[in-house]
């Protein structure tokens, strides 16, 4: 292979997290890197998610870089097209683009032993790197359901990750299968244009009032005149968001006051007896995502829309069938059905020491040591990975974490002088035993739900069960002894 080819780190995904890796290993004189991105635009779940409504549930000025604050975001909770417009600035601002290899899949990477080297084949092309820092995302590929007739259905079909923008809503019947994040954007955003729409709830979620409003042109000023007061700002809502993560983690009993909050919400704004019965969950508030919305409910109360809970038995040639035999005609069917997040299942194959397939060895769940490496996939960094997930605030704190935690590895001196380091065995295992012990207590657990942040087996891979300045400081220093190194 040419040696152009040849990199000291390859990272894949162009998201918040490979593109913040990228700048990070770029300030520190590090320059012979790549960004393989599948899609042809960076952004990652940015890009992708560009739906009807969507937006941010975290704040703009915690949902951003710390090294990058912006002081211009319009709201409160930024909209999917202005949080890509501030990665793409981030970007050219970091002079990484040349970095960039858009619409370029992975699609297998094996590591050679006695090289020290990962070899990755790609859809344009095939190269090898020192150190691959895999930065796909949590929630990178949608899950689409399996309903018996599905490829039968004559009209439109779409993930809201997959949205065909050449589809025109205005004055169809569209299905909508799914009530969760996606779609409480997505239902008051078609609402007023469709002819009705047809909701298929399984599990309603816990919604709250979003807090939003536009930022005012004096908070604007004042953060590029003074930034001291931007940081305080941020500092504020971080502390805040913190606050719940006590409820998740510690004494799940807290939740009652949000309770209260998500219970007054619905019966201010749901006027119908009957829709406030559907649309109110029965679990513990924080068993699945808290959603935050102030327009879904209202959206529930139109007269073209209805919320269909008897369960769908099939997916016909004209609509979607229920299990009490009611067929409902649609012209088009959105799933808003989430992404495979805790399956641990890499689209790609991945092979370490000895030909061992990551896939095989996530069989009994994912795991990795500090959510960043994996035993027996030397010199195999991931950035949100296994137990790194949130439930109550920024994940970009937990990607900079990761990030600062690489970027110690990278600079430790038996590092540099090691053909390559492996997390040991046990010091996954006993990391990994700590987390599901803390895990049994929370919410997430406890609270009477399925959620997708548990694999098949109920085994919770995605959250971190702490807060998040807890996973900081662990990831503060790089400790050389955590890995067998070789010379």
């Amino acid at each position: 292979m040419d040696d152009h080819h040849h990199y000291e780190q390859l990272i894949i995904g162009a998201g918040f997290a490979g593109i913040g890796m990228a700048i990070k290993l770029k300030e520190s004189g590090y320059h012979n890197f790549i960004i393989v991105e599948r899609d042809r635009h960076l952004g990652g779940t940015w890009f992708v998610n560009n739906y009807p409504g969507a937006a941010c549930d975290v704040q703009s000025h915690l949902y951003s870089y710390s090294f990058d604050q912006n002081p211009n975001w319009s709201r409160t909770f930024g909209s999917q097209r202005e949080i890509l417009q501030y990665i793409e600035r981030c970007a050219e601002k970091y002079k990484i683009t040349p970095h960039f290899r858009f619409s370029t899949n992975v699609t297998g990477a094996e590591f050679d032993s006695e090289k020290g080297i990962w070899n990755v084949t790609t859809s344009t092309g095939n190269y090898t790197c020192k150190y691959l820092i895999a930065c796909s995302g949590g929630l990178s590929q949608p899950s689409l359901p399996t309903f018996p007739g599905i490829e039968n259905f004559k009209g439109e079909k779409f993930h809201s990750a997959q949205w065909n923008h050449q589809v025109n809503l205005r004055g169809k019947t569209v299905a909508v299968i799914g009530t969760g994040a996606s779609a409480i954007q997505i239902v008051p955003a078609i609402a007023t244009e469709v002819k009705q729409l047809h909701l298929y709830q399984r599990t309603p979620p816990w919604i709250l009032p979003k807090p939003d409003r536009p930022m005012r042109n004096w908070e604007r000023k004042l953060f590029r005149n003074i930034p001291a007061t931007m940081h305080f700002y941020r500092e504020l809502l971080y502390w805040r968001n913190e606050l719940f993560a006590t409820g998740f983690v510690k004494n799940p009993a807290m939740m009652k006051l949000a309770k209260w909050a998500a219970l007054r919400h619905i019966k201010s704004k749901i006027i119908e007896e009957v829709l406030r019965g559907k649309v109110t969950p029965t679990y513990t508030v924080g068993c699945k995502r808290v959603l935050l919305s102030n327009n879904y409910y209202p959206a529930l109360n139109r007269k073209n829309v209805d919320v269909i809970t008897e369960g769908i038995d099939q997916i016909t040639e004209t609509g979607v069938q229920t299990k009490d035999g009611n067929l409902r005609a649609a012209d088009v069917i959105i799933f808003a059905t989430g992404f495979y997040a805790a399956d641990g299942v890499v689209v790609y194959d991945i092979k370490g020491r000895n030909g061992i397939d990551l896939n095989e060895a996530w069989k009994n769940g994912a795991e990795a040591y500090l959510g960043t490496s994996i035993s027996g996939f030397p010199n195999l960094f991931l950035i949100v990975g296994p137990n790194t997930g949130l439930g109550h605030s920024s994940m970009i704190i937990m990607i900079e974490a990761q990030i600062h935690y690489i970027m110690e590895a990278l600079k430790d001196e038996q590092t540099k002088t090691a053909t390559y380091i492996d997390v040991k065995k046990e010091v996954q295992k006993v990391y990994n035993d700590e987390l599901q012990e803390q895990l049994k207590h929370t919410v997430w657990q406890t609270g009477g739900c399925q959620s997708w942040y548990q694999d098949k087996n109920g085994k919770n891979v995605t959250l971190w069960p702490g807060y998040t300045f807890t996973f900081r400081k662990r990831t503060k220093k790089f400790d050389a002894t955590k890995y067998e190194m070789k010379k």
